[in-house]
């Protein structure tokens, strides 16, 4: 599937801007790792895209979501790698992430609620100024976006990345989509 109809069926499941918002961002982290790690970025973006697909029908349900995600995904046809990956991006359901892509997506998914954060609160409430030591600093800060879970995001040593290096990434990476993404 083309990104660009790709991200028109995530619409049609998501009608909320911040979160398609948020699938945009981890999208483009996702893309970035890809590169990184020599991977199939075309599979890893969609991934990074769709993994919040049933969010809108199982936000108050944290044991559905992600389950419906991946059923949605695997009736439209897509590879069992990225449905599988979308399952366990929610730990909930205690299932192993024995792919790169699956611990990917995993540690991404909140690393963007992390570097959003770090944007909202800035004088400029953009991204373009924000520095990886910046995001860091306010990782440290247990008050700040209590929301984003920081044991997802430092499973990133499954990587083989560090904490600074995987901020980095994810920083860089959503500084390109900045305008896309309001911010």
């Amino acid at each position: 599937m083309e990104r660009s109809e790709a991200l028109a069926y995530l619409k049609e499941h998501l009608d909320n801007k911040n979160l398609v918002n948020h699938s945009i961002a981890v999208e483009q982290i996702m893309i970035a790792l890809a590169q990184h790690f020599a991977e199939d970025t075309q599979l890893w973006a969609l991934a990074g895209l769709l993994h919040d697909i049933d969010y809108a029908s199982t936000a108050k349900d944290p044991h559905l979501h992600s389950q419906v995600g991946a059923d949605i995904l695997a009736a439209k046809g897509f590879p069992d790698e990225l449905v599988y990956a979308v399952r366990v991006h929610n730990d909930v359901h205690g299932l192993p992430r024995p792919s790169l892509l699956d611990k990917a997506l995993f540690a991404a998914d909140p690393l963007s609620g992390l570097i959003v954060a770090g944007a909202l609160i800035h004088p400029d409430k953009k991204l373009a100024p924000l520095t990886p030591e910046f995001i860091l600093k306010r990782y440290g800060e247990k008050a700040f976006a209590r929301g984003v879970n920081r044991e997802h995001m430092a499973t990133c040593q499954e990587l083989g990345l560090s904490l600074e290096e995987f901020v980095a990434i994810g920083l860089t990476a959503m500084q390109q989509v900045a305008q896309d993404i309001g911010l």
